[in-house]
């Protein structure tokens, strides 16, 4: 159990992880309101400072995120989420992606996100010269050419700036951009809950420079290796994998 709370499973990972590993075990087995509760010191009700630190949020319970008051500038030529096709937004076929960046201190460096939305598979993208839009597009066309054609069916972002160059990246890459509402994160669900598990590894109010690409890489492996509730308590890495193996049998996902 300590293992896998150091890789930043959750505790309702590990609970169906230890009921899929030993499953005619009873004493192998913990559900994950034990597990919270060994992480608490009785009679001080405070997390015991080894293992707290690895829990996702950093603390015993959530705390509501509230949505940003940043205002968007007006991107030229975008395309309405509203007018993404029905198989993205139901998830029923694969390659259909969303896209972010998470900023470090004072906005001077950024990460970028992307997550497909079937297995929730994560790629992080290397913004060495910055995030204006030239270089987010750069970027990003060299990491979407990096994957099958089939999986490069759209790519679905909030209104910044930095991808004011959407139209040369899908002429590059022949993937469709579509553009959320204003101030309505939960039409990139998927991808604002990886952007909160990547705050684990990429504190707030951090220089987000520091990180090269090969350790970009590393944490997107170990995010892909952690078991989603959503997918059945598969990871998305084992998702990935069957999909490419056997594309005609999709991943069974929910809409979250």
């Amino acid at each position: 159990m300590q293992a896998k709370l150091c890789l930043k499973w959750s505790p309702a990972q590990i609970s169906a992880h230890l009921a899929g590993e030993h499953g005619d075990e009873a004493a192998m087995q913990v559900s994950h309101e034990t597990i919270y509760a060994a992480l608490f010191v009785q009679g001080r009700g405070q997390l015991r400072t080894e293992l707290h630190r690895h829990l996702r949020t950093g603390r015993a319970w959530r705390r509501p995120r509230g949505l940003s008051g940043a205002t968007k500038a007006k991107i030229p030529g975008l395309v309405s989420i509203s007018e993404r096709p029905a198989e993205a937004a139901d998830r029923a076929v694969p390659g259909h992606w969303e896209g972010d960046l998470i900023m470090g201190t004072n906005c001077r460096s950024a990460i970028g996100t992307l997550v497909e939305r079937q297995t929730r598979f994560c790629l992080l993208v290397h913004l060495p010269d910055g995030h204006a839009a030239e270089a987010v597009r750069d970027r990003l066309v060299a990491a979407i050419k990096t994957l099958p054609e089939q999986l490069r069916r759209s790519l679905t972002w909030d209104q910044g700036t930095e991808l004011a160059q959407h139209q040369a990246i899908t002429l590059a890459t022949d993937m469709a951009i579509y553009f959320c509402d204003p101030h309505s994160p939960w039409q990139r669900g998927s991808n604002e809950n990886t952007n909160g598990l990547l705050r684990q590894y990429f504190p707030k109010g951090t220089d987000l420079s520091v990180h090269d690409a090969e350790h970009l890489d590393a944490v997107a492996a170990e995010l892909n290796g952690r078991p989603r509730k959503t997918l059945g308590f598969i990871t998305p890495a084992e998702a990935m994998q069957r999909l490419l193996s056997d594309p005609d049998k999709p991943v069974v996902a929910t809409t979250a």
